[in-house]
């Protein structure tokens, strides 16, 4: 055999080796349905993923948080965009772990009044009813118990706990037809914010949590450790890069302003307390499915 016989022979085998340890991961996201939405929405954050990391990533759309879980049991999707109440369910029927924290700005809880109400205080919702948002969501639902919780009233304390969604509850207390809500701070500020009807002191804020457990991008059980080392590495090492990915669609305008950042799975031990206060201890469903 000729030395260039054995030097052609060197490389080709060099080229299998490297396409033998090459991945293509498949990457779902908790909260967008299909394809194209995926592609729409979340299409220019795999473009950075994929340049900061060197690696190839596919979209892998998923119709509910119970088929991410699934998909991460049966090994077919990788990495996972979540929040965090998905995470801690997701965790435990998985054991899927959280890789990068995405570090939302004034992510919290708040219950609000009517500033005319005469309540100024949490004790005063005992009996009382209470618009919360949809069933499961962590901001809008398991946060504002929690909180009502640590200040001294359980869910068996109030009279009635009504969930709708943001504009709804936010014209029922308008209203007068429900005591408070509790939702997500920034979000009803929004909504307050737009509602020229009233002025802004017509509602007061009587309590606020504090920041929530950031949504993560986790990974699934089966990923080396290695791989996701390296993905997480090459994404805190170039986060200008992926945060403007993340944040190039309108539909992810709550993440402006934020940052990435490391996370362990302990950061979620809140919001394993949220599921217990609110009923559900094994955390090992989601409440709303």
């Amino acid at each position: 055999m000729t030395l260039k016989t054995l030097l052609l022979s060197a490389a080709a085998g060099a080229a299998m080796a490297t396409a033998a340890f090459a991945e293509t991961w498949n990457l779902a996201v908790t909260d967008v349905e299909g394809l194209e939405r995926l592609q729409l929405e979340w299409g220019p954050f795999k473009e950075a993923l994929e340049s900061v990391t060197g690696e190839t990533f596919e979209f892998f759309p998923v119709n509910s948080r119970t088929a991410a879980a699934e998909a991460l049991r049966g090994e077919t999707v990788d990495f996972v965009i979540s929040g965090p109440a998905e995470y801690v369910v997701i965790n435990k029927l998985t054991d899927a772990t959280p890789l990068i924290g995405l570090g939302r700005p004034d992510y919290f809880c708040a219950v609000v009044t009517r500033a005319d109400s005469g309540i100024t205080s949490v004790a005063q919702l005992k009996g009382q009813k209470v618009a919360l948002s949809d069933i499961g969501s962590t901001s809008g639902h398991l946060c504002p118990l929690q909180l009502m919780a640590d200040l001294g009233v359980t869910k068996d304390d109030l009279g009635e706990i009504v969930h709708t969604s943001r504009n709804i509850m936010h014209e029922a207390l308008k209203a007068g037809d429900v005591a408070a809500i509790g939702y997500n701070h920034n979000s009803w500020i929004g909504t307050r914010n737009d509602d020229t009807s009233v002025p802004n002191g017509f509602f007061r804020i009587i309590a606020r949590s504090g920041d929530l457990p950031n949504d993560m991008m986790m990974v699934g059980s089966h990923v080396p450790a290695e791989a996701a080392a390296k993905v997480r590495d090459a994404i805190l090492a170039n986060k200008d890069a992926v945060i403007s990915g993340i944040i190039a669609h309108e539909e992810n305008d709550k993440y402006t302003g934020m940052d990435l950042v490391a996370i362990e799975d302990s950061a979620y031990d809140y919001v394993r307390s949220m599921y217990t206060t609110a009923g559900y201890p094994q955390f090992d469903k989601f409440i709303d499915e």
